[in-house]
């Protein structure tokens, strides 16, 4: 008979499948006709139980792939931020948010460690700017457990990753959410473009039909890795309302730029449209002097 899975571990040299909707998780091993075919964590599977172990016949499509860690079918993916240790780096979230757009998962930004924040003034500044733009945007403190129950939300019904860079506290607010303890620092690959090495994924059971996983620290991630660099403008949300005088408008050296008049006008804000010039190594000697003027 026939049993549905989702791949929940998955390393170079082992793999396990959980049964749906049992929750059963097996040892798993592909049938030969399939050993040919990548398997990734996040995969959903079927095939029998023999013995102890789950043979898996057939990979379901995927509807999206991540990789640095390799999950697949990832509905939502809750970036971790800090305003303090280690410091906000705007570019980094620019650059991951562009990424999951484009990959069409849906981002939503956390800012953790709050309490280590004697001024919120910044933190509040950065928050009101995502939420402007369209972005589910939380505050917490992972190590007083405030604000964990509304992460909880952003889990149920899915697959979901966490992400961020290294130190924001990912793997305390992956323990708070399971309550169960989650080595800190326990996966500390880094990401330099081009670089990658294997390294074990796992799909934590949450509730009854969501999973979520930890993933690397990311001390750099670059968005034309990923996209090309014609098309990064598609993913800065805010851009979009506007329409240009040429539809292909990179929004940088183009006559007629409708998004370039809404950052003169105050309408776009000036660190987003600054980290997408940066993206696209494109210099705009009018921007200063512009965002200098609208913060008067």
């Amino acid at each position: 008979m026939s049993v549905k899975g989702l791949v929940t571990y998955r390393s170079a040299a082992a793999s396990k499948v959980t049964t749906l909707p049992e929750r059963k998780t097996y040892p798993a091993i592909l049938r030969k006709k399939l050993k040919k075919y990548k398997l990734y964590a996040g995969d959903f599977v079927d095939g029998e139980i023999v013995g102890d172990q789950f043979v898996i016949e057939k990979i379901e499509e995927r509807k999206n792939l991540l990789t640095r860690p390799s999950v697949a079918n990832v509905d939502n993916v809750i970036i971790v931020m800090a305003i303090k240790n280690p410091d906000f780096d705007s570019y980094l979230l620019d650059n991951f948010l562009a990424v999951y757009e484009y990959k069409e998962i849906t981002p939503v930004i956390v800012f953790n460690k709050i309490d280590l924040l004697e001024d919120t003034k910044e933190l509040k500044k950065w928050m009101d700017l995502y939420s402007s733009i369209g972005y589910e945007v939380s505050a917490v403190s992972a190590i007083e457990e405030t604000g964990i129950e509304k992460i909880k939300s952003y889990v149920q019904g899915h697959i979901c990753i966490l992400a961020g860079p290294s130190g924001v506290g990912k793997s305390t607010i992956l323990s708070r959410l399971l309550g169960i303890p989650i080595k800190t620092g326990a996966v500390s690959e880094k990401l330099g473009r081009g670089r990658h090495t294997t390294t074990a994924v796992t799909l934590y059971p949450f509730g009854h039909d969501s999973f979520i996983a930890d993933t690397p620290g990311f001390s750099k991630v670059e968005a034309t890795y990923f996209i090309e660099p014609r098309q990064v403008h598609r993913y800065f949300r805010e851009f979009n309302r506007y329409t240009c005088k040429f539809p292909d408008c990179t929004h940088t050296n183009e006559p007629g730029c409708a998004v370039k008049e809404a950052v003169k006008n105050g309408d776009i804000a000036c660190e987003r449209f600054k980290n997408y010039l940066k993206i696209m190594h494109f210099y705009w000697e009018e921007l200063d002097t512009i965002c200098k003027s609208n913060e008067e």
